[in-house]
């Protein structure tokens, strides 16, 4: 049988610089933050991120990351972007998911699951019903994502064991991935598709075109 190839996702993308970056690296998903609660050095204004949106070419996804925790404030943030997926990787419940993975509109929506114990698996589980695929990441106090550290993979492959008996729900795994780990990262966790955001910044944290191509490419032949 042959073997999907690993879908890519670059987050982080703030300017029109950013954004050429990522499509001649070849990714099949770029994610703009918009509406953040907690640190985030990439975060755009509603009407900045909406002008990528619109400058993003055909056949490359574009993802709405967004902390925000109310539902109505979700969805109306990503009807103005027009976006096609949800990325939702803020703090929320169970009900606050159910409301916006069913007025969703066709959008795609994915649900954060921060892997900081083995606890992980069974909140995973709860979201299974309420979302299109799982985003694995790391955290830290301050930081729900773009920490730039690595989380515990062996939970995170338990939940893409689990997702895949008891929804076939797919996964990404993100949190601290770069070109020289993420071949290492797909073979010990078999996520549906990878993404990254600083570990394909520049000094100045912009998006650099070679470690970018270096990610991407890496990945592919990593799960080919």
């Amino acid at each position: 049988m042959q073997t999907m190839p690993v879908r890519c996702k670059l987050c982080g993308i703030r300017s029109t610089a950013d954004l050429e970056v990522g499509i001649q690296a070849g990714a099949d998903a770029l994610g703009f933050i918009c509406g953040v609660t907690h640190v985030s050095e990439d975060a755009l204004s509603e009407d900045s991120a909406r002008d990528l949106v619109r400058l993003t070419p055909p056949y490359v996804s574009t993802v709405l990351v967004t902390h925000l925790e109310d539902a109505n404030d979700i969805l109306r943030l990503a009807g103005f972007l027009g976006v096609d997926t949800i990325q939702v990787h803020g703090l929320v419940d169970l009900d606050t998911m159910a409301a916006v993975f069913a007025q969703a509109h066709g959008r795609r929506v994915t649900k954060a699951v921060h892997v900081t114990g083995s606890n992980a698996v069974e909140q995973a589980e709860r979201y299974l019903d309420v979302c299109h695929a799982l985003q694995l990441d790391s955290r830290t106090a301050d930081r729900l994502g773009g920490t730039g550290e690595l989380h515990d993979w062996s939970i995170s492959r338990q939940i893409v064991q689990m997702a895949a008996e008891k929804a076939e729900r797919p996964v990404v795994l993100s949190g601290g991935l770069r070109p020289a780990n993420v071949a290492d990262a797909i073979a010990t966790v078999k996520p549906y598709a990878v993404d990254v955001n600083s570990g394909v910044d520049g000094e100045n944290g912009n998006k650099d075109p070679e470690l970018a191509a270096a990610f991407v490419s890496t990945a592919r032949s990593a799960s080919a």
